[in-house]
């Protein structure tokens, strides 16, 4: 059984100085489970670790795809299998870290993406629907077909709902359904994993998350978005709908000031760290690390490593 090594948790935890510190003592790679970092040309935004910061440990999956591309979990699964193959070809310790849930779960549950696979003209069709009858009018369409997600979801979240309405026409189940079914066999992967979330007193690790936005705009943020539309992204594609990026663009657009600009941002990022904190207590397997019990991460470093002997 092929070792998997995860280094979970909410944004601004402190997931990369415990991921390297640990890729050191077990001769291991990194792939990067993060919905941002995976862009080019997106770095102050992302928090996107450095060269320095990697401290010579190889990474995958950052840098990878250009801001115009829409980037789905499929392709994430496609990517990430493929380089844990490479890791552990030359004898190292695959080690997959980041936050972002859908991407760590599409690894570690038995999901299949073939029936999900993009409809492009389809969603042109829905795009096109909500520009001719409005946004509503498509989210009541789920009515009659999937009650669940038209209750869930709200009107304007027309990706979701689009998605939802994809996902009935192309295999003739809600998306709560078809997960279900794929649920049925949840641990038959090719993985020994062991599954590692951080987390620390909600109130510090706010603090975190907003002196990190203040850190991002002191390096740049704004200039990097001003870079990014100059060279062509705008708010409508999926990299730029980002944290950080959207709100700007905002600002950019005269649409608000900017000081609330980084008000949003803040605010954006800890309802994200709430939400990915709830993703995360949903897997049975998740061992949680509180931070606020150790001195220091190389006392953090070697209780994992103890943990997985």
């Amino acid at each position: 059984m092929n070792n998997l090594l995860i280094i979970a948790g909410p944004t601004a935890v402190g997931k990369t100085n415990i991921s390297i510190k640990l890729a050191k003592k077990l001769n291991g790679e990194i792939v990067s489970a993060d919905s941002m970092q995976i862009y080019k040309y997106m770095d102050i935004g992302s928090a996107k670790i450095t060269e320095d910061e990697m401290e010579n440990v190889k990474h995958y999956m950052i840098d990878e795809v250009d801001p115009k591309e829409e980037f789905s979990v499929a392709e994430f699964k496609q990517r990430a299998e493929k380089y844990i193959i490479d890791i552990q070809s030359k004898n190292k310790f695959p080690l997959l870290v980041g936050g972002t849930g859908l991407y760590i779960n599409s690894l570690i549950y038995n999901y299949t993406f073939t029936l999900t696979n993009k409809d492009i003209e389809y969603r042109e069709y829905i795009n096109n629907l909500a520009v001719e009858k409005g946004k509503e009018y498509v989210h009541s369409l789920l009515k009659d077909i999937d009650i669940e997600s038209y209750n869930r979801l709200y009107p304007n979240d027309l990706k979701r709902v689009s998605r939802a309405l994809e996902v009935f026409k192309n295999t003739g189940k809600t998306i709560s359904e078809f997960t279900k079914e794929q649920e049925k066999n949840l641990y038959d992967i090719p993985y020994n994993v062991k599954y590692f979330v951080l987390n620390m007193d909600r109130e510090k690790l706010y603090e975190r998350i907003n002196l990190r936005v203040d850190t991002m705009m002191e390096k740049g943020l704004i200039d990097e978005v001003i870079k990014l539309k100059d060279m062509g992204y705008n708010s409508s594609m999926q990299s730029m709908k980002g944290i950080g990026y959207k709100e700007i663009l905002y600002y950019l657009e005269k649409k608000i000031s900017l000081d609330e600009a980084i008000y949003l941002i803040k605010k954006g990022s800890r309802n994200y760290a709430k939400r990915q904190l709830t993703w995360f207590r949903k897997d049975p397997r998740a061992i949680w690390i509180n931070k606020d019990e150790f001195t220091n991460d190389m006392e953090i470093v070697d209780s994992i490593i103890n943990t997985i002997k």
